[in-house]
């Protein structure tokens, strides 16, 4: 599998939704996170009458013979709470020792204003490669353990007067691999991802604290060696039946990689077709739902002075996005304003008359 091809096309997956326009804290769009892909723990999805999932589910089908491998990763997001503090107490270097601290709304620091926001980290679990023809089934447990982190925040006089706190919470599930033979040649293969995290969970819990626990944008990437997946969008009509009886919870398999490859799927919480790509005009991810590059490029460059400084301060990417859009040259903002692609003759519907 070669991961390098379906990189760009899986980061984009990932951070679907993130962050939206305007990409700053104060934005209601940004306080109300949301996005794709999100799985919570099981109790929160039942006491919820199962609107919330907590369980996504592949099936594609492989062409393979007994040297046939199959590999499966699996792909998420743990959000990070950021919280920002005052320290209350002796204000200097801390060894083993935390500090006293109230929690703020906003500090400045050096000219710099810290706000409270959600992170996150990327995660990945990579199931052992595994021969079709033996396979079976398996599953394969995973967990992270809870973290607290502090990062002190000096003034200019280096003393230190703020703290940034990261709280994860501890986030545990299990994948599921199974191969079945359909006929011949022809494996269905089922790949299936739960979240296990513990949750005291009712019917009124927030879904802020459930989203603490949950893997956001969830998506797998499944590749085979001697062998190929078919196309679930357009398969061939000798496994168009095997392939109707596919089941996809939460998931849509689409063959990623070069044109005419088949040896790659993601199956991706976004509906997506084969071979997706990114356009190549496209300067850098703006994570907003099917992004209009130009408008959303131009609008960044409107905002207030006051408006881009919250939105360099929140967060890395977003400064990286503003950034990015501040520096980009006249010639990138013209190749956004439109391209077309796939261009061919049309043929009439009615034949042509002979001219005299």
């Amino acid at each position: 599998m070669n991961l390098e091809t379906v990189e760009k096309i899986a980061k984009a997956v990932l951070y679907e939704g993130y962050m939206l326009y305007p990409y700053r804290p104060s934005s209601v769009k940004n306080q109300q996170r949301w996005n794709f892909g999100v799985l919570c723990p099981r109790s929160y999805s039942e006491e919820q009458d199962g609107s919330e999932a907590w369980m996504m589910q592949t099936e594609c089908l492989v062409e393979g013979t007994s040297l046939t491998t199959l590999e499966v990763r699996v792909r998420f997001l743990q959000l990070v709470e950021r919280s920002v503090g005052e320290l209350t107490e002796a204000k200097e270097p801390f060894e083993d020792k935390v500090p006293s601290y109230r929690l703020v709304k906003k500090l400045e620091v050096k000219g710099r204003v810290y706000q409270p926001w959600q992170e996150a980290i990327e995660r990945e679990i990579a199931v052992p490669p595994c021969r079709l023809e033996t396979l079976g089934s398996m599953s394969q447990t995973f967990s992270f353990a809870a973290a607290k982190e502090f990062e002190y925040l000096p003034n200019c006089e280096g003393e230190l007067i703020g703290v940034l706190v990261r709280e994860r919470n501890a986030l545990c599930g299990q994948i599921d691999v199974s191969a079945a033979r359909q006929a011949n040649n022809v494996f269905k293969v089922t790949v299936r991802v739960r979240n296990t995290t513990p949750f005291e969970a009712a019917k009124a819990a927030d879904r802020g604290d459930a989203l603490l626990r949950s893997l956001v944008s969830a998506h797998t990437v499944l590749g085979v060696e001697d062998g190929r997946f078919y196309s679930m969008l357009a398969p061939p009509e000798d496994v168009s039946r095997s392939a109707a009886e596919c089941k996809n919870i939460g998931s849509w398999p689409v063959l990623v990689g070069l044109q005419g490859e088949c040896d790659t799927v993601l199956s991706s919480p976004i509906i997506l077709y084969d071979y997706p790509q990114i356009a190549p005009e496209s300067a850098g991810d703006l994570f907003d739902g099917t992004e209009i590059d130009e408008i959303l490029s131009l609008r960044i460059l409107t905002l207030t002075d006051g408006e881009k400084r919250e939105m360099r301060q929140s967060d890395e990417r977003a400064r990286q996005i503003l950034e990015r859009t501040e520096t980009m040259p006249a010639e990138q903002f013209i190749k956004l304003h439109g391209v077309l692609r796939g261009l061919r003759p049309v043929e009439s519907r009615f034949p042509r008359e002979e001219a005299p």
